[in-house]
């Protein structure tokens, strides 16, 4: 059975689902920050994933990272998976501006996150309900 793993849990905020992953939002405000995790128990790693798993995550990742850069108006797109501190298989979508708080850094541990305000929750939500098709369903919050 898939749970969440407790610190992606305390560290983001649930959208919805693709047909593999969950889309979770990171409370960092300082970047549009989402991450993507395959609902299937005891992965980490992408080899762990069959075939037809793999190619589903990517073709999620890449559809979000799509999506992401042109409703966000993207300079770049940061799309990694590393799995050194929290070892759940998840990938990091990332919108990235060249005045960012990190540029050109990668984003980890440049600065405390910051807090996102419920209106700005609701402002990403309502910014990725036109673009992110029918194989997305929201979570309602």
């Amino acid at each position: 059975m898939f749970t969440l793993d407790s610190r992606l849990k305390e560290d983001s905020l649930v959208l919805g689902d693709f047909p593999l992953c969950r889309l979770l939002l990171s409370k960092d405000a300082h970047y549009p920050w989402f991450i993507l995790v395959p609902r299937l128990p005891d992965i980490s790693e992408l080899f762990e994933l069959d075939e037809q798993q793999q190619r589903q995550l990517w073709e999620e990742t890449t559809y979000l990272a799509e999506q992401l850069k042109i409703a966000f108006s993207a300079d770049k797109m940061n799309v990694a998976t590393l799995g050194n501190v929290v070892s759940q298989l998840h990938m990091h979508v990332i919108v990235r501006y060249r005045d960012d708080a990190a540029w050109p850094a990668p984003v980890w541990g440049r600065q405390p996150a910051g807090h996102y305000t419920q209106e700005q929750v609701e402002g990403i939500r309502q910014r990725l309900r036109p673009v992110l098709g029918n194989d997305f369903i929201f979570t309602e919050v």
